[in-house]
């Protein structure tokens, strides 16, 4: 099963406002047509990014999938191609046992960078970025792994 939830509201009001309205008031992640291949993730609050600016977009979202399932986060192309506004790191990949981590509950963030001239702005309500799920194989020798995940952001090298 795969699925978008929000995050719980005490995390909410650790990541990003304490604004019952807000929280309640945002969209989970879906397409916007009938093909289209990502779930677009909406802001949730008012965002600038000043050129060279690096700013961390809390996405309010988790997201439970299957094990042989990562979910891929790519900013919306017109972003990158109008704007020159890109995700610090190109491509967000999230696995699945990120889910209900007990760092963050899962909560995933977008890291942009604007590279353009001008103020890039982000409405809250506007879609920022979007999310791929994508199957993904493993060798069929593969030694088996003993660690899991206990923490968020960059935990998968940290033993368990």
């Amino acid at each position: 099963m795969r699925k978008f939830e929000k995050i719980s509201f005490e995390q909410y009001k650790k990541d990003v406002c304490d604004n019952l309205e807000d929280y309640n008031n945002f969209n989970l992640p879906k397409r916007s047509t009938k093909y289209s291949a990502g779930y677009d993730f909406e802001a949730s609050q008012n965002y600038v990014i000043k050129p060279n600016e690096i700013v961390k977009i809390p996405t309010g979202i988790k997201v439970t999938m299957n094990q042989d399932e990562m979910l891929m986060i790519v900013v919306r192309s017109s972003m990158g191609f109008k704007y020159n506004v890109r995700m610090c790191n190109q491509v967000g990949i999230i696995e699945s046992d990120y889910y209900n981590n007990e760092s963050n509950e899962g909560h995933m963030w977008v890291a942009l960078q604007n590279h353009g001239t001008n103020d890039y702005i982000i409405n809250k309500g506007d879609k920022f970025a979007q999310g791929i799920f994508v199957k993904f194989l493993t060798v069929d020798n593969e030694e088996e792994i003993k660690t899991e995940r206990k923490g968020g952001f960059g935990s998968t090298t940290k033993e368990g």
